[in-house]
């Protein structure tokens, strides 16, 4: 069996542009979905999968994500002696959060790309495999989404992508991986990834949604990618390409993810991740509901 995964990777530097203005000064993975920010999501998700070691990879203007997770005892104070001792607690669970899943800051330098960020956190992990999971995702499931890839690496010891099953019409949106054998439980063999492949051309009817866990020989694909980028400079550095090399002559794996996955890097996403939060609350859900009766059934 695999070495269990401890360290985790949440790439935090992009600009969040498919969302401006509102992005503008607020970064997008402080925006909230619900009561909390997008990326303590992400967090919470990590940490109830075990995760020890937690490096969020940023760049400039993101300092609001470290004030988030930062220790504040003197609102805590406040609020204690102000009688609002729930506020106090809510306030130090998240500073907790921050320590159980021991968050460091990495500052993000390199060509751009999404590979960048995962080559630049990889060089503190050594050999170890790390999880990779991007600051915009909001899973719904009974088991983590984190924790469902984490035990198809325990039985593989090989890279492995979250993966959901699609409508052939969205193929163009997504990376659709080559299955070369399905294992069951939603365990599949892979050869690689077709970036947004036309509906007639896609190679099966999974997509990959985010979530990887990636392995020393992915991080070596990294390393080449990067070391060719400096001789010629065009060009970005993409994960996807590191899985499609390796993928090509070792052995990959795709887990199909039980659960719900909300994507909130686009206006129309973020606002039915938002929604859809707000109708699953048991307080908030009965009043949003009511807004959608007609006008002469509402109290």
């Amino acid at each position: 069996m695999a070495t269990t995964i401890r360290r985790a990777v949440i790439p935090a530097a992009g600009l969040g542009s498919r969302l401006l203005p509102l992005t503008k000064a607020i970064p997008k993975e402080m925006l909230p979905v619900g009561d909390k920010p997008v990326i303590e999501h992400t967090v919470r998700e990590l940490v109830a999968s075990g995760i020890t070691d937690i490096t969020i990879v940023v760049s400039g203007g993101k300092g609001l994500i470290q004030d988030h997770f930062r220790p504040n005892p003197a609102l805590v104070a406040q609020l204690r002696a102000d009688g609002k001792t729930a506020y106090a607690d809510a306030v130090e669970e998240v500073a907790e959060l921050s320590r159980r899943g021991h968050i460091t800051y990495l500052d993000q330098h390199g060509p751009y790309g999404n590979g960048t960020p995962v080559l630049n956190a990889a060089r503190n992990v050594g050999d170890e495999p790390i999880l990779v999971l991007w600051p915009d995702d909001v899973f719904v499931a009974e088991v983590p989404r984190a924790q469902q890839l984490i035990r198809a690496y325990e039985a593989t010891s090989c890279p492995v992508l979250a993966l959901l099953p699609m409508d052939p019409a969205d193929s163009q949106r997504y990376g659709v991986p080559r299955v070369k054998e399905d294992l069951g439980d939603g365990l599949l063999r892979i050869t690689g990834l077709v970036e947004k492949p036309k509906p007639q051309d896609a190679p099966s009817a999974y997509a990959a949604i985010g979530g990887y866990v990636i392995t020393p020989g992915i991080v070596e694909e990294l390393r080449k990618q990067t070391s060719a980028w400096y001789e010629h400079r065009t060009g970005e550095i993409y994960l996807t390409d590191a899985i499609n090399a390796y993928a090509a002559t070792k052995a990959a794996y795709g887990q199909v993810i039980q659960g719900r996955w909300y994507d909130t890097g686009n206006p129309l996403a973020y606002l039915t991740a938002q929604f859809a939060h707000a109708l699953a609350d048991p307080e908030y859900g009965p009043h949003l509901r009511r807004l959608a009766e007609p006008p002469a059934d509402r109290p």
